[in-house]
C-alpha cells in the first residue's frame, strides 16, 4: 500500500471514529441530562447541586467518556489532515445525530430538518472527493 493510500485509509478510519464517538457521546449526554431534569436557576446555591446530580448519572459519564474519545480521535486526524477537509467530512455526524435522535431518543425530526441533513450529506460527499491533505508536512 503506497503512502497516499495509507493516509486516505487512516484518515477515513479516524473520521469514522470522530463521527461515531461524537454522535454517540452527544446522544448519551442528552439522554442522561433529560433524566437529570431541567436546569432552571443560575443562583449560586442551585448550580452546584444540579451539577452534582448530573455527575451521578451513568449515562452522562458514558457521554463524557465518548466525547473525550471524540476529542482524541479529532486531535489525531487534525495532526495530519487539513482542517478544511476534516471539519466538513466529519459533519456527516449531524446526520447520524438526527437518525439516532429519532430512533433512540424518540425526537420528532421534521421534513425540513431531514432536507437540511440531506444537504449536509451531499456536502460531505463533495468534500470526500478531495484530498485530505493539500499542504506539505513540516
Amino acid at each position: 500500500m503506497n503512502r497516499e493510500a495509507r493516509l486516505k485509509l487512516k484518515t477515513s478510519v479516524l473520521i469514522f471514529l470522530v463521527i461515531m464517538f461524537g454522535s454517540l457521546g452527544n446522544i448519551f449526554l442528552s439522554k442522561g441530562m433529560k433524566r437529570v431534569g431541567t436546569f432552571s436557576s443560575w443562583r449560586p446555591g442551585d448550580v452546584a447541586p444540579f451539577l452534582a446530580h448530573a455527575l451521578e448519572s451513568g449515562l452522562v459519564w458514558i457521554g463524557i467518556l465518548l466525547l473525550i474519545l471524540f476529542f482524541v480521535a479529532y486531535s489525531l486526524v487534525l495532526s495530519w489532515a487539513d482542517y478544511s477537509f476534516v471539519q466538513p467530512a466529519s459533519s456527516i455526524g449531524y446526520g447520524v445525530v438526527a437518525v439516532l435522535g429519532y430512533f433512540l431518543l424518540g425526537e420528532a425530526v421534521t421534513s425540513t430538518r431531514w432536507i437540511g441533513v440531506g444537504i449536509i450529506c451531499l456536502g460531505v460527499f463533495l468534500v470526500s472527493q478531495t484530498p485530505a491533505r493539500t499542504t506539505e508536512q513540516s
